[in-house]
């Protein structure tokens, strides 16, 4: 596990170092903060520094560095060095300048950021976009978290209910009157799961797939070698979704995410002064990469170490084998990411890893669809200067928002098949708002005369990411994937193009170095 031990001192390091750089040319000062400067009792509230790093680790992350990192695994150990680099130089500069920026503009929400600085026509989209997403985190994270809970007691519908009633008293209180005070919990339960895991993988020790066997499957397909290729069905995978674009939109939380840019706000106003941005967005964002990376590993573990056969009980190898024969299911088909959760929890960790794989699979998205709802209901008020001090104008947005998030959680549950088709972009429209995000803070940066190459290589990177998946990708556009080096060059080309005709022009209606 070299590999794995590297990929964590980086983080270390990253944070210690680059975090550091970063931070200096923001260059984060004194000034009230929205908390400070106006509070309000309801969403604008100093909350102490450990629950709004706990609050924004758990917004950021929910399941999304365990299954996120867990599928992308599948495509060797790439991952690791997409979930470091990502992470030190693009997921946290990302939450870290799009956090202190919405500081710095009152707690403003990520449409009237990027509305700001990228103009009113991307305002307008993104703030379809960004509700519309919103929408679809809170419906996605009803299902299954009901699913789970009504195989242990009660039916499906009741949990349904129950989830609905908690994200409406959560999305209308107050912040520190239920976030405040539950996701601390569930924040530590995330992480002391992932601490546990990790010394599990440190006991056991077992010889993984490392960085320099990148490009040789053979060196590291050892569960493939076991039940043969096309059993274990990752050469298949590979044939359909390539790893270039397709790990970098698999794998978004642990490395970068542009929902996180939708939930930064709410912790912008909850913060008691700008030098805590680095511990907590920045620094947020690094554990969650430390959980990705630790996920991504028990991954290789659970594949090509072959260790699924130790940890799987023998019905549950029937079962399989049985699927495998009927419906052609491969072994990476069946062992999707929630089943991977629960049986390494179980094995691994007993009672208390099955509480704990429970809290993580049930827990964990839930309160990702709460505060998607809070985030919604607060941009809605911000584009049509709704106050949200009384319970009256609150209910007015939330009603209307979740009669649209019951919609869509119906038609879920009446058309799946419908529904796999929109999930298929939602990782793309993740990393999309991502793109967006960066440029939105590379903008502020050359309009403040600072050194934007620190977001503007990134914005270009997810650029590429993003329209090349969109363009190949066997759920959109599909184009040809031979096709895909030269629709990487080419939006690589206008990116750059397009940014550098942008600061031109904007060197010369500004010639004087502005002042903030």
């Amino acid at each position: 596990m070299i590999s794995f031990v590297i990929s964590i001192v980086c983080l270390v390091l990253g944070y210690f170092i680059y975090g550091a750089v970063v931070d200096k040319i923001f260059g984060p000062d004194n000034r009230k903060t929205p908390a400070i400067g106006h509070p309000d009792g309801v969403d604008y509230v100093a909350l102490p520094t450990w629950k709004v790093f706990m609050i924004q680790f758990l917004n950021i992350a929910g399941t999304g560095p365990i299954f996120g990192a867990i599928m992308g695994m599948l495509y060797g150990p790439a991952a690791y060095l997409w979930i470091v680099l990502g992470c030190i130089f693009g997921g946290a500069v990302h939450d870290y300048l799009t956090g202190m920026l919405s500081l710095r503009h009152d707690g403003a929400g990520y449409p009237e950021l990027v509305g700001k600085y990228l103009g009113k026509p991307a305002r307008g989209v993104m703030v379809f976009f960004t509700i519309y997403l919103m929408i679809m985190v809170g419906a996605v994270f009803v299902a299954s978290p009901a699913l789970i809970m009504s195989k242990i007691w009660g039916g499906k519908t009741m949990w349904i209910i129950i989830i609905f009633v908690y994200y409406l008293v959560a999305t209308l209180l107050p912040i520190d009157k239920v976030i405040g005070r539950v996701y601390p919990l569930f924040a530590f339960s995330l992480l002391f799961m992932a601490a546990a895991l990790m010394v599990v993988l440190f006991v056991k020790h077992p010889a993984l797939p490392e960085l320099w066997h990148m490009g040789d499957m053979s060196s590291w397909n050892t569960g493939g070698k076991a039940v043969g290729a096309k059993m274990f069905g990752v050469e298949s995978m590979l044939n359909t979704k390539p790893l270039f674009p397709c790990l970098f939109i698999t794998v978004a939380c642990g490395a970068i995410s542009g929902f996180h840019a939708t939930q930064s706000p709410l912790m912008a106003r909850c913060m008691k002064s700008e030098r805590l941005g680095r511990p907590i967005f920045y620094g947020a964002m690094i554990t969650e990469g430390f959980v990705a990376l630790i996920w991504a590993t028990i991954s290789s573990y659970f594949f090509y170490y072959g260790g699924w056969r130790d940890i799987v009980p023998a019905e549950m190898i029937a079962d399989f084998n049985n699927a495998y024969a009927t419906k052609g299911q491969t072994v990476i088909q069946y062992f999707d990411a929630p089943k991977v959760v629960k049986l390494v929890c179980d094995n691994w960790l007993g009672v208390v890893g099955s509480i704990l794989a429970l809290l993580g699979v049930v827990a964990a998205p839930v309160s990702s669809g709460d505060t998607a709802l809070r985030s919604a209901r607060l941009i809605i008020a911000e584009t049509f200067h709704v106050d949200q001090k009384s319970i009256l104008s609150r209910l007015t947005i939330a009603v209307p928002l979740f009669a649209a998030t019951t919609a869509l959680l119906l038609w879920q549950l009446a058309d799946n098949d419908g529904f796999n088709i929109i999930w298929n972009y939602f990782g793309w429209s993740n990393q999309t708002l991502a793109a967006f995000g960066l440029w939105t803070v590379t903008v502020y940066l050359v309009q403040k005369r600072k050194l934007y190459i620190i977001t503007l290589l990134p914005a270009v990177f997810m650029t590429v990411v993003c329209t090349t998946f969109f363009l190949v990708s066997p759920s959109s556009m599909a184009l040809p994937m031979s096709l895909t080096p030269w629709i990487s060059a080419a939006a690589t080309v206008i990116a750059f193009a397009w940014f550098f005709t942008w600061k031109t022009r904007y060197d010369r209606k500004h010639p004087s170095l502005s002042q903030e």
